[in-house]
């Protein structure tokens, strides 16, 4: 009797461990299953690679610039023969982004230009991750998952127009940063 309940105990246990893993699809498992395939382009970029002279950041930003720890980019880009696949791929990631998960902290854009939203999770103050997502329907999308140890959303959007003025070196990058021009 007792080894029936402790089978039954350890099966239970695994069917909660089982079902508490499985919280649908993620941002993180999407760029894994596409990151090989044909129209997609994929870069994990750690934040050296931006070439940023830190010597010239301020207080705030030199913080925000080191609580990131690396980039992870995925793009889809358009052509004549994909546009069906494109709009399956977009809906697929608008889902995961719907996810409560994931708190929006700004959008914008428009329909002739393309749009963007940038979101996160964790708590304003301390971010684990911001995903910064853009489509525009003549040439695909990209998202961006910025990874990194307690980042805040102050401090990194003030942040961003360093990321713009760094100089690049690498040509994957440039062409990733390059997407929607």
């Amino acid at each position: 009797m007792v080894s029936l309940s402790r089978h039954i105990l350890v099966m239970l246990l695994l069917a909660i461990f089982a079902t508490s893993c499985n919280q649908g699809p993620s941002l993180q498992a999407y760029y894994v299953d596409n990151q090989e395939k044909p129209s997609f382009l994929s870069l994990d970029v750690p934040t050296s690679f931006l070439n940023v002279d830190t010597s010239e950041l301020s207080k705030d930003q030199l913080e925000a610039y080191e609580s990131i720890k690396k980039l992870n980019m995925l793009a889809y880009k358009i052509d004549n023969e994909n546009l069906d696949s494109y709009k399956a791929e977009l809906a697929q990631v608008k889902s995961i982004l719907d996810d409560d998960k994931y708190e929006e902290l700004i959008r914008g854009g428009n329909n002739q230009d393309g749009k963007f939203m940038v979101k996160f999770t964790g708590d304003i103050e301390n971010i684990d991750e911001f995903i910064l997502f853009g489509n525009a329907d003549d040439k695909g999308f990209a998202i961006v998952r910025v990874l990194g140890k307690n980042m805040s959303a102050d401090k990194i959007m003030n942040l961003s127009q360093v990321f713009e003025n760094a100089n690049v070196e690498d040509d994957a990058v440039k062409q990733f940063m390059n997407f929607f021009e």
